[in-house]
């Protein structure tokens, strides 16, 4: 090597060696959600089912009733790019999406779906976009999949892995309800198609149930890769299968490095363990590193197994064995003996779940996501941080939470957590990173089978570095007449690097603005203005949003005026109350557009609370249709799992034995009207809470029918004192007229009147304080000094003392009762406690300490602070069960 050359590689090497190299503050150190910004690309979507991110940030992306369509990132608008005619019922419809790994140079897409028409098949096809349009005569027919039509469970994900190879995943096309949620096995001849999921998930020759994994090829067929299920060849089986045992697999995703397959199990209905059916449904979050067989209709969750059940005879004869799978079901066409049953990774229950208790309770439907690994995206400011190198994105459609799920080195469950647990994320239904390392999210919205407002494409960006600006706009102000005086706040913006400034740019929709960070501004002329919060630090990263103000019209103005006490009722009596109305552009009030209603609830007082809209006048029947969990299933507008309310109303609009039929539909259950599935039964709620209910529903399409207004002025009688959880829901509402072509404005105050005893673990915040929840007790417990639970607007007007029925365990110290704040003042104590403190002659685990109160001139925020002398920790606690408010004597 020359001199030359020797001087080249030096100049090269220097100019190398001082090149910074790229810092990953975050390869190891969890970041704080603070750093991850979810950004609104597009709502308001249509069933949005699967997605795919292109090159240049385009979304692809299918909706169930057929279109596909497009999300284009420069204009930020959305184009219908093709429509397929589908058979959208149940739960079929345009279900999968991938794009081809050459699709940069082919412009290839895989779609999934149910073809119109006679032929009950769910078709695999191939698709080629000329000029950004899915070309309709392209369609190469790749394979095509014999379903029971009107069923469930279809599966229908697509996802592609780094070999070219195509995974499909395809439910059990059997129903859930002939088997009383457990495993639906019915062998019976004569029955329906789809009651025997041995028949499919448990029939190595029906690709049902499964997940296929094939190589499609350049003339539109496919072969099958090495290393599948069943080799080619194999009598009674399908070369296509590499999962066996599915019951519903509708979201997959597969590690790009090392092909290992996850996918979210749907499970069964079942609530309970049955001694002789089998195990309560559990949902599963599944790994497979190679082929097999994963349980269903057989076992569920880590192996529990079912029993093989005549029903026939409706006798349990024995519980399958996973190691040996034996499926001689006469619907079956494949081999008997299958392959011994691998476990999920992950599985949980509707209640707790005792291995993962972190998964939460309550409704499930499991997904898989992608696996992560920073190296494969380019370097962008706004890819994830190696913290999240080799974990799996896993989430929950029904629960609305992201984990991420780490493994250990041979593929074993290691740890999970949370993602983003503090943002809201509304059923997300699929999930893919684009090539900057950022995360897209496409979310169906609230309800099934619905257009809902709620669903989107969303976009979640990482900062190692700079972050953009939390920006939070309020005003005192969104409605009134001309000139509107209004008074703007930024308070809760921040920026949250240390050092950070920020600018204020108010814009107040009339080519006026300022950069003050509180303005106000007076709107002299009547009309509508999109005011705009506009901030930026100083590295120019930007934060906006909207408030839209309404000038022309003033909200009326409506009180009761209640005579008693305005949060508890504490026995019969008679109470005087007068509803005054106001409005500044109405004048003289029609009192018969005031409506005025008093109810009286069973139950459910805590759950209800969370239901109330401001300007919503509610409805006894809607009450006990939300505390009865009715709108999972049941909306108001908008089709669901069932009919919503509207459309049930409409129909029996004018039938005369309404009201006694859907009342005996909704208590005994019931189905075959609006499609195959089955209401369960209600038979625990009260008849008077169901004829409430269906009041409601029917007075939908008649709103006149149940319209209740008390007088305006004059006494009610407190008669229902004896439940609980009873309480008196008190309402009064009234639109105006409108004026200055601002549309009517509707107010409204309600008071609730609950019970005077209240359970101490029913506050409505708590800090140090853990809810001791058994089957007679649930109170809570005080873990520190100065913990304190919250009751929110609480009215001790006419109160004389508070009993508190308490526990001091083995601590010593007070429960301090202050208004407003935990530092507030001071409206009662007691004097320092100790277990021998307990009077003489109560027994029980806790005893009563009467507390006298001075109480405020207001309603205000009621807080119950401890104050310990000596030690207190989680095990060794201070122990609250239950307050009762007492009136002073008249």
């Amino acid at each position: 090597m020359n001199l030359k050359s020797l001087l080249a590689m030096a100049i090269l090497i220097a100019f190398y060696g001082c090149q910074e190299k790229e810092v990953d503050p975050f390869a190891t150190v969890r970041p704080e959600e603070s750093r991850f910004t979810k950004i609104t690309l597009v709502e308001k979507l249509n069933e949005p089912m699967e997605l795919e991110v292109l090159d240049n940030f385009d979304v692809l992306f299918i909706e169930r009733g057929g279109k596909v369509r497009k999300y284009v990132a420069e204009t930020g608008q959305v184009e219908e790019i093709g429509f397929l005619d589908v058979y959208a019922q149940n739960e079929d419809g345009l279900l999968g999406l991938a794009k081809d790994p050459k699709f940069n140079e082919n412009q290839w897409i895989y779609l999934y779906y149910a073809p119109a028409g006679p032929d009950s098949i769910n078709r695999l096809s191939r698709f080629t976009l000329v000029d950004g349009l899915l070309q309709k005569t392209s369609e190469k027919i790749m394979l095509e999949v014999p379903v029971f039509r009107g069923c469930c469970h279809s599966g229908g994900s697509l996802e592609f892995d780094s070999k070219g190879n195509l995974f499909i995943s395809l439910g059990d096309d059997t129903t859930p309800f002939e088997s009383d949620n457990y495993n639906p096995i019915d062998e019976r001849a004569g029955r329906p198609g789809n009651v025997d999921a041995q028949k499919t998930s448990g029939n190595s020759n029906d690709l049902r149930g499964s997940i296929l994994r094939i190589t499609p090829q350049v003339d539109g067929t496919y072969t099958i890769p090495e290393g599948n299920l069943f080799p080619p060849g194999t009598p009674n089986t399908r070369p296509e299968i590499y999962v066996k045992g599915n019951r519903n697999p509708f979201r997959i995703g597969v590690d790009q490095r090392n092909g290992n397959l996850f996918w979210g199990e749907v499970g069964p209905d079942a609530s309970v363990d049955s001694l002789k059916r089998g195990p309560k449904g559990h949902d599963e979050f599944n790994l497979a590193t190679k082929p097999g067989f994963f349980g269903w209709p057989y076992f569920v969750g880590n192996n529990k197994p079912y029993w093989k059940y005549d029903f026939e005879k409706k006798e349990s004869l024995f519980e399958f064995d996973p190691k040996a799978p034996q499926n001689t079901s006469p619907n079956s066409t494949g081999i008997e003996i299958l392959p011994p049953a691998t476990p999920a990774l992950i599985w949980y229950p509707y209640d707790e779940s005792v291995e993962f208790p972190m998964l939460g309770t309550g409704g499930r439907n499991a997904m898989a996501g992608p696996v992560y690994y920073r190296g494969d995206y380019e370097k962008s400011e706004v890819r994830f941080p190696g913290y999240f190198d080799g974990k799996a994105f896993f989430y929950d459609w029904m629960r609305n939470w992201i984990f991420t799920v780490k493994l250990t080195e041979d593929f074993q469950y290691d740890t999970m957590e949370r993602f983003m647990p503090s943002t809201v994320f509304d059923k997300p239904v699929d999930m893919q990173f684009a090539k900057d390392g950022s995360l897209y999210i496409l979310e169906y919205g609230t309800f099934w089978s619905s257009q809902n407002d709620d669903s989107g494409i969303y976009r979640i960006e990482f900062a190692s570095g700079n972050r953009k600006p939390q920006v939070k706009a309020t005003a005192n102000q969104l409605t009134g007449a001309a000139p509107l005086q209004v008074q703007f706040s930024s308070e809760g913006s921040v920026d949250l690097d240390e050092g950070d400034v920020l600018t204020y740019e108010w814009d107040f929709g009339n080519g006026e603005k300022t950069s003050e960070p509180n303005p106000s501004f007076t709107f002299s002329k009547p009309g509508v203005y999109p005011v705009k919060l506009i901030l930026k630090d100083k590295e120019g990263a930007v934060a906006t949003t909207t408030l839209e103000i309404k000038v022309g019209n003033e909200a009326p103005s409506v009180k009761i005026d209640w005579k008693g006490n305005r949060s508890f009722y504490f026995g019969p009596e008679s109470i005087a109350y007068e509803v005054k109305v106001s409005d500044a552009e109405d004048g003289a009030i029609d009192s018969n557009r005031v409506r005025f209603s008093i109810d009286y609830l069973e139950g459910g007082f805590d759950l209800v609370q969370a239901g109330h809209q401001a300007d919503e006048h509610v409805s006894l029947g809607e009450n006990y249709i939300t505390q009865a969990g009715c709108k999972a299933c049941h909306a108001v507008a908008n089709e669901s799992i069932g009919p919503d309310y509207t459309a049930v109303s409409n129909k029996y609009l004018n039938q005369s034995n309404a009201r006694a039929y859907l009342i005996d539909k909704i208590t005994n259950g019931g189905g075959g009207v609006w499609g195959e599935r089955i209401m369960p039964g209600h038979t625990h709620l009260p008849p008077a809470q169901v004829e409430a209910m269906v009041d409601f529903i029917l007075g939908i399409a008649n709103p006149k029918a149940n319209v209740r207004t008390l007088p305006l002025t004059g006494s009610y009688a407190i008669d229902r004192t004896d439940l609980p959880d009873g309480y008196y829901l008190i309402q009064a509402s009234y639109e105006d007229l409108g004026a200055n072509g601002i549309p009517p404005l509707k107010s409204q105050e309600v008071l609730t009147l609950r019970h005077a005893t209240v359970r101490a673990s029913s506050a409505n915040l708590l800090k140090d304080v853990a809810k001791a929840n058994g089957p007679q007790f649930q109170f809570v417990r005080f873990t520190a000094s100065q913990a304190w639970i919250k009751f929110d607007q609480i009215d001790l007007n006419g109160i004389k003392s508070i009993d508190l029925a308490l526990n001091p365990g083995n601590t010593k110290g007070k429960i301090q009762l202050r208004s407003g704040s935990p530092e507030g003042q001071v409206v009662g104590e007691t004097k320092v406690l100790t277990r021998d403190d307990r009077p003489k002659g109560q027994e029980g685990q806790f005893f009563t300490i009467s507390v006298a109160i001075t109480p405020p001139t207001e309603a205000s925020d009621l807080y119950l602070v401890f104050v310990p002398e000596g030690d207190v920790s989680i095990w060794n606690t201070f122990n609250l069960n239950t307050l009762h408010f007492k009136k002073k004597a008249d």
